[in-house]
């Protein structure tokens, strides 16, 4: 059941849409910013919100990559594989992640802190390697930056 805040920032985003379709991922990042993670259930009150079906709704947020269909640590580390961030050491960086967080690609901690996944292109070639730290652009990833990552340094947490 969604919350009178979540069902009020639904019926905005219909609101500025032509269309109910138009309003599906506007409406799914918004529920999704409360929960971190859109349930079959919920993903079925939106769906009902914007007159879809579960199915049709479903369909659109498992093609959009920034909605999450199963749950999330608080802090999600996606680390762009691009051949272009992989060129320039990406692969070892998301292998140094792995080994810091014991978890593989995919998966989350088991303090739910983190989930770590890889990300296809963020579009940010010239400061490669990059990441998005739940929806904050890093560039130019190191280590050490990883380590400022993990510790909550950057992005800011807030």
């Amino acid at each position: 059941m969604l919350t009178e805040q979540e069902r009020q920032e639904v019926e905005a985003e219909l609101a500025q849409s032509f269309t109910p379709r138009a309003a599906a991922i506007g409406a799914l990042r918004a529920v999704q910013r409360h929960r971190r993670w859109i349930s079959d259930e919920t993903l079925a009150d939106i769906a009902g919100m914007l007159g879809l079906t579960p199915a049709e709704l479903d369909g659109i947020a498992t093609f959009y990559y920034l909605i999450f269909r199963r749950p999330v640590g608080a802090r999600v580390l996606m680390v762009c594989d691009s051949v272009v961030c992989w060129e320039l050491g990406g692969e070892s960086l998301l292998g140094y992640l792995e080994q810091r967080l014991g978890v593989k690609a995919g998966e989350t901690t088991a303090d739910n802190r983190f989930t770590l996944l890889r990300m296809n292109c963020l579009g940010d070639c010239d400061h490669a390697p990059v990441m998005l730290v739940n929806e904050a652009l890093v560039r130019e990833v190191t280590e050490v930056v990883l380590d400022r990552v993990l510790a909550g340094e950057i992005p800011p947490e807030g």
